[in-house]
């Protein structure tokens, strides 16, 4: 009987660890970017008058700066270009332009683009840029209405062909970028590449950033 048991004992070993192993030569599909409780995959970049970064209560607060302040991700040679999805959560603590920019690749490092929630006054919301063209001046750009001190949820996904962002459940970009220019607006967020998190002369506190690769059929 103990040899039996230990047998069992044996195999039963031998098995947790081939599937340990088979598990852990799987790529990877999910990545959390941001968990609340450390800041160590991120670098603040300071423009000159950015306001400072911390860690407050699991969430990382973005404070009002001059003009752009925010944080690069550190390790972003680890995660897809194109194919995926990043989810976050975003509240506008002062202030009265974007507190959701969300920089990302599209494709490749040197193609880039930044998603702006509550720009050029506190309501525009859309992708910067498209031929050339800002947010509030291209098809991406909708005016939606933020409240300060609410969360607000967006996803943010990226395929060869399409652009596609929801803020809540709502559907607010959807860009076939098919033979279109996609490019970072020209100046200091040119510095915030390949992928950040930034804000405009506003305060704001950011959590759950996660990303997620997608099959690659999907559009």
């Amino acid at each position: 009987m103990k040899i039996l048991l230990s047998a069992l004992t044996f195999l039963t070993a031998m098995t947790l660890t081939a599937q340990e192993a088979v598990k852990d030569s799987e790529p990877k599909t999910e990545w959390v970017l941001f968990d609340g409780k450390s800041l160590d995959d991120w670098e603040a970049v300071d423009m000159g008058g950015s306001g400072d970064v911390s860690l407050e209560g699991g969430q990382l607060i973005i404070n009002q700066g001059e003009s752009l302040s925010g944080v690069v991700y550190k390790k972003v040679e680890e995660l897809p270009l194109t194919n995926y999805e990043i989810t976050f959560q975003a509240k506008r603590l002062q202030g009265v332009d974007f507190f959701c920019g969300l920089t990302f690749p599209v494709g490749d490092l040197k193609t880039c683009a930044t998603l702006i929630g509550g720009g050029w006054g506190g309501s525009v919301t859309g992708i910067s840029s498209i031929d050339g063209l800002d947010a509030a001046n291209n098809a991406t750009g909708s005016y939606q209405r933020y409240e300060d001190d609410k969360w607000y949820s967006f996803r943010l996904r990226v395929t060869p062909e399409n652009l596609s962002a929801w803020m809540d459940e709502k559907q607010v970009v959807d860009q076939d970028i098919k033979d279109r220019k996609v490019s970072l607006r020209s100046g200091p967020i040119e510095a915030y590449a390949p992928l950040s998190l930034t804000t405009y002369n506003t305060m704001a506190a950011i959590k759950n950033v996660r990303m997620k690769a997608l099959p690659v059929a999907a559009k």
